[in-house]
C-alpha cells in the first residue's frame, strides 16, 4: 500500500498516472466516444412471460409483421358534422393509403356521441428513428390538412414510439449539463476557493464520460441494451458518488497538510486514511448494484450492470487520478483558506464535535426521539399507492397520451387496448365463448388464424392498466386453463403491464433481502464486528422507510400531484439509499474505529463526528442535489427516484449519521465493536482523561498520525 501511494503522489511518478488516464480517455473516446443512448426506456420481460409468448406467436399470423398508427379526430365543439366526416373518409380512401401497408386503411370508427372518429393506419415497421419521425409528421400533416374545428392526434403503437423517442432526444445532454452546473456550484460553495473546485470537477467529469463508454461496451458484450434512463441514472450516480469520494479525500488531505510540511507526504497519509473508506463504500455500492443481474426484468439488469461499472470507474479516478492531480499544485490551491503547516487543529473548534458531546450526555433519549421522527416521516407508507399506467408516466403528456385519453373518453374503456388471446385452432370457439362470459369482458371475437392457432380480440370494460383490467386478465388466464388443451395465452397492453408488475414484485422479494445481506457482510468484514453492522443497517433501513413515507406526502402535494409510485421506483430507491446511505456511516465509523484506538469508543466517536461532520454533510447535500436533477428527464419514474433518494440522503446525512448512529454507539459503548475487543476501553479512556476535542499540538498530532 505504501509503495502504491508513493507512486501516485511522488514528484517523479505522479505525472505517469495522469498520462495513463489521458491515454485511456483518448483511446476509449476514439473507439466508441460517439455512441449515444437516447432510446426510450424498456422493461425487458423474460421470454417466459405469457405476454412475450403471445407476441412471438403473433409473428406467425398474416398481417402481424407490421405496426399501426391511430389517428384520432376530435371535434373542438359539439359533434363532427357530415362535411367533416366526409373529409375524413376522403383521407382514409385517398392520401392516407400511401402510408398504409398493402395500400389499405379501414374505414373510420365514430363514437356513439359523434364527437370523435378513429382511423387505424396499418404501417410497415420502421427501425430508423429519424425516418420513423419523418413518416409520423407526414401522416399528421395529411390527416390535419383542410380540417377546421377538429383536433387531430397521432397515437397507438407508432405514436407512442415516435413521441417517446422525441421526449428523450437530447435527454442525456440536458441531464449532464444540469448535473455539472449543480456540482460546480456546490463545490464552489463548499471550498470557497476560486479554483480548487475545478480539479475534482474535471476529474469526475472525465470519469463520467469514460464510465458511459465502458458501460456501453460491457453491456454490448453481454447482449444488454442501455436506454436513455439507464445512462441518465449512470451519470447522476458517477457524479454523485465520485464527488463524495473527492470531498472525503480532499478533506483528509487538508487535515494532513496541517501536520506535514510536504504536500506529497500529506497526500500519502490522506490516501492511507481515506482510501479504505472509499474502497469499502464503493465496493458496497457496486456489489449491491450487481445483485440486479439476478432480476427477471432486463431493464433492472441493464441498470445494475451499467451503474456498477460507473461506480468502479468513479472509485478508480478518486483513488488514483485525483490525488495525482491535486499534488501537482501547491497549498495555494486552497486559497484563500490555505491549510498552513503547524496551524491550529480545526477539529477542536468543530460544531459537530460539540453536537457529539451533547448526544453523548443523553444517548437513549436522543436515539428514541430520532426514531420517533423517522417513524413520523414514514407515516406516508400507510397511504402509499403503487403502479402507474403508460399514460401517467410522463411529466408533460405527449400527443400520443393526449390522443389515448380522448379515445378512452369517447369509446368503451378497453377499446383502445384490447387484450390479444392466442389459442390452439380447435379451441377457438370454446375459448371465445368462455371469455365473453367473464366479468370485466365486453366482447371476444375470433380473428385471424394460422394452421395451428387462432387469435381472439377481447375488449375489456376497464381502463387500460387499471387494477380492474389486471383482475380481468387474471380471470381470463385462469378460464383459458380450463378450455380445451389449456394452452391459451393472454397478451396485449394490459397483460404486458401485469407481467411487468408481477416480475417487479418477484425482483423486489429476491433482491431487497439479498442487498441487505450483502451490505451487512461488507460491513462485518470492514469493521470486524457484528453489533456495529447490525445497528448501521437498522438505521439506514429506517431512513429508507421514512424517505419513502415523506416523499409520498410530497408527491401528493399540488406541486406534483402524482397518482401513485411506479412499480420499479421502490426497488431502485431502496438500492441507492441503502448502498449510498451506508456510505456516510462507513465514512464516520471507520474514522471512529481509527480514533477509538487511542480515545475509546465514546471520545473516538465524538472526534470522528467532529472530523467528518462538515465533509459528510457537504457530500450528502451535494448527492441529494445531484439525484434531484433526475427531475429534468421526462419520466415521472425518474423524478420519483430522484426525489426519494434526495430526501433519503438528507435524512441519512443530517439525522441518521449525525445523531442516531453516534447515539447507538454511545449506548452500546465497547459492545459496539463486539466480538472484537477494543484496544482502549471507554473506562480506560476516562481514567486517562481522553478528550476528543482537546487541541492537539502539531508534533503530537503528527506522531499519532504516523503511528496510525
Amino acid at each position: 500500500m505504501g509503495g502504491l501511494t508513493r507512486f501516485i503522489t511522488s514528484a517523479k511518478t505522479s505525472w505517469i498516472m495522469l498520462v495513463l488516464a489521458a491515454l485511456a480517455a483518448v483511446a476509449l473516446f476514439s473507439i466508441a466516444g460517439g455512441e449515444e443512448s437516447e432510446t426510450a426506456p424498456s422493461v425487458g420481460l423474460p421470454d417466459s412471460a405469457e405476454s412475450v409468448q403471445v407476441d412471438e406467436l403473433l409473428e406467425e399470423f398474416p398481417g402481424e409483421e407490421g405496426t399501426s398508427a391511430l389517428l384520432v379526430f376530435a371535434a373542438e365543439d359539439g359533434e363532427l358534422n357530415a362535411e367533416t366526416l366526409a373529409a375524413i373518409d376522403a383521407k382514409v380512401f385517398g392520401d392516407l393509403t400511401s402510408f398504409a401497408r398493402e395500400d389499405f386503411v379501414p374505414p373510420a370508427q365514430v363514437s356513439e356521441d359523434g364527437t370523435v372518429a378513429l382511423v387505424v393506419v396499418p404501417l410497415e415497421t420502421e427501425s430508423d428513428v429519424e425516418a420513423q419521425a419523418e413518416r409520423a409528421q407526414e401522416i399528421r400533416d395529411v390527416a390535419s390538412a383542410d380540417l377546421d374545428g377538429v383536433r387531430v392526434y397521432l397515437t397507438g403503437a407508432e405514436g407512442f414510439e415516435v413521441d417517446i423517442a422525441a421526449v428523450f432526444a437530447g435527454a442525456d445532454f440536458t441531464l449532464l449539463l444540469t448535473t455539472v452546473i449543480v456540482v460546480a456550484v456546490l463545490l464552489l460553495i463548499t471550498y470557497r476557493s476560486p479554483w480548487l473546485w475545478l480539479v475534482p470537477l474535471v476529474v469526475i467529469g472525465l470519469a463520467d464520460a469514460l464510465a458511459g463508454i465502458v458501460a456501453r461496451q460491457v453491456a454490448a458484450a453481454v447482449g444488454v441494451q442501455l436506454d436513455a434512463s439507464v445512462t441518465g441514472i449512470l451519470s447522476v450516480l458517477v457524479f454523485g458518488a465520485g464527488t463524495n469520494y473527492a470531498l472525503l479525500l480532499i478533506a483528509r488531505y487538508r487535515d494532513e497538510l496541517r501536520l506535514h510540511e510536504s504536500r506529497r507526504t500529506a497526500m500519502q497519509r490522506a490516501l492511507r486514511g481515506a482510501g479504505p473508506a472509499i474502497i469499502a463504500s464503493g465496493s458496497t455500492v457496486a456489489l449491491a448494484l450487481l445483485t440486479l443481474l439476478l432480476a427477471e426484468l432486463g431493464g433492472n439488469r441493464a441498470l445494475g450492470l451499467a451503474c456498477a461499472v460507473g461506480i468502479v470507474v468513479a472509485m478508480i479516478f478518486a483513488l488514483f487520478v485525483l490525488p495525482a492531480a491535486l499534488v501537482l499544485f501547491g497549498r495555494g490551491l486552497f486559497w484563500p483558506y490555505i491549510p498552513r503547516f503547524g496551524s491550529a487543529d480545526a477539529i477542536s473548534r468543530s460544531v459537530w464535535g460539540k453536537l457529539g458531546r451533547g448526544v453523548a450526555k443523553r444517548p437513549i433519549v436522543v436515539a428514541t426521539v430520532g426514531f420517533v421522527v423517522l417513524g413520523a416521516m414514514a407515516s406516508g407508507l400507510l397511504f402509499l399507492q403503487t403502479g402507474l399506467s403508460q399514460n401517467d408516466r410522463f411529466i408533460q403528456k405527449p400527443e400520443a397520451v393526449q390522443g389515448q385519453e380522448v379515445l378512452a373518453e369517447a369509446f368503451s374503456a378497453g377499446t383502445t387496448s384490447p387484450a390479444v388471446v392466442v389459442v390452439p385452432l380447435d379451441d377457438a370457439e370454446d375459448a371465445a365463448l368462455a371469455l365473453a362470459d367473464l366479468e370485466g369482458v365486453d366482447s371476444a371475437v375470433v380473428g385471424d388464424t394460422t394452421d395451428d392457432f387462432a387469435q381472439i380480440s377481447v375488449t375489456l370494460n376497464a381502463n387500460a392498466e387499471s387494477q380492474e383490467a389486471f383482475a380481468t386478465v387474471e380471470r381470463m388466464r385462469a378460464a383459458l386453463d380450463d378450455v380445451g388443451s389449456g394452452e391459451g395465452l393472454v397478451g396485449g397492453l394490459d397483460a404486458t403491464a401485469l407481467d411487468v408488475k408481477n416480475a417487479q414484485a418477484r425482483d423486489q422479494s429476491l433482491l431487497i433481502p439479498l442487498i441487505l445481506v450483502l451490505v451487512f457482510l461488507v460491513l462485518v468484514i470492514l469493521l470486524r464486528a457484528l453489533v456495529a453492522p447490525l445497528l448501521l443497517l437498522l438505521a439506514v433501513v429506517a431512513s429508507f422507510f421514512s424517505a419513502v413515507g415523506l416523499s409520498w406526502w410530497i408527491f401528493q402535494s399540488p406541486l406534483f400531484g402524482f397518482p401513485a409510485i411506479d412499480t420499479n421506483v421502490l426497488l431502485f430507491s431502496f438500492l441507492f439509499l441503502v448502498a449510498l446511505g451506508v456510505d456516510y456511516s462507513i465514512f464516520l465509523v471507520t474514522r471512529a474505529k481509527e480514533e477509538a484506538e487511542h480515545l475509546g469508543i465514546t471520545q473516538g466517536m465524538i472526534r470522528a463526528l467532529a472530523a467528518t461532520g462538515a465533509v459528510i454533510t457537504s457530500a450528502g447535500i451535494l448527492l441529494a442535489a445531484v439525484f434531484a436533477v433526475l427531475g429534468v428527464l421526462p419520466l415521472i419514474t425518474l423524478t420519483q427516484i430522484g426525489i426519494i433518494v434526495c430526501v433519503g440522503v438528507l435524512i441519512d446525512t443530517l439525522l441518521v449519521r449525525t445523531v442516531i448512529v453516534p447515539a447507538l454507539a454511545f449506548i452500546t459503548r465497547d459492545a459496539f465493536w463486539w466480538p472484537r475487543k477494543p484496544t482502549l476501553t471507554d473506562a480506560e479512556a476516562a481514567t486517562q482523561g481522553a478528550d476528543a476535542l482537546a487541541p492537539a499540538t502539531t508534533a503530537a498530532a503528527a506522531t499519532a498520525t504516523a503511528a496510525s
